[in-house]
């Protein structure tokens, strides 16, 4: 199993971290020990001052791909989900300046929330998802998969060019404006069409 992540998906999170717009989608792997074993608060790193949440829709794959024309795209995955990539912003700044990889940032143990999955024909339009996360029950990202600047279908034929797509792989799709710091005892729940998908206490 992999994690593929989109980065710079939605208009105004490009804005909020003042980035520039792709004119590709932007790749970055996590390993599958990133992923934050189900019913287990998350435990922010020593190593980071600087946490921040960010919700994403996600898609498992279903079976072997590569070089997917986006026509057929849809025959590779059955189901959506909603996560979080949390990141390691600190960290990854430090990086970015130095033009070095993520992996550090984004890649840590636990740093990946993967939530519930859904069967896609749940949703009339995969294009038009809404979601929404809490931190404390307030509201601090809400999104909708329209607002994508490349679509789920578009995302799986482009990253079929480079990595050979496995069953069991999850893509995150991006994340929305409202990204920020999480800090200990905070307790963040994600809704994907006002459908809880997870919950999980930060330490």
């Amino acid at each position: 199993m992999k994690i593929i992540c989109i980065g710079r998906n939605y208009t105004e999170h490009i804005k909020e971290l003042n980035n520039e717009r792709p004119t590709d989608p932007v790749l970055f792997i996590k390993p599958d020990s990133a992923v934050l074993p189900k019913e287990q608060d998350f435990y922010i790193p020593e190593f980071s001052q600087d946490v921040h949440y960010e919700v994403e829709v996600l898609v498992k794959i279903k079976k072997v791909g590569k070089h997917i024309d986006v026509q057929f795209s849809h025959n590779y995955y059955d189901e959506i989900g909603l996560g979080i990539d949390f990141t390691a912003r600190d960290i990854q700044s430090q990086l970015k300046e130095k033009g070095l990889p993520w992996e550090k940032a984004k890649g840590f143990d636990g740093s990946a929330v993967i939530g519930k999955w859904l069967p896609k024909t749940n949703f009339k339009d995969l294009n038009n998802i809404s979601f929404q996360l809490k931190k404390n029950d307030k509201l601090v990202q809400e999104g909708n998969t329209g607002l994508m600047l490349w679509k789920i279908d578009e995302i799986i034929s482009y990253v079929s060019r480079f990595f050979t797509l496995k069953k069991g792989d999850v893509i995150f799709t991006g994340t929305p404006a409202g990204v920020g710091r999480i800090s200990a005892n905070d307790y963040l729940s994600g809704t994907l069409e006002n459908e809880q998908m997870f919950s999980l206490n930060i330490k």
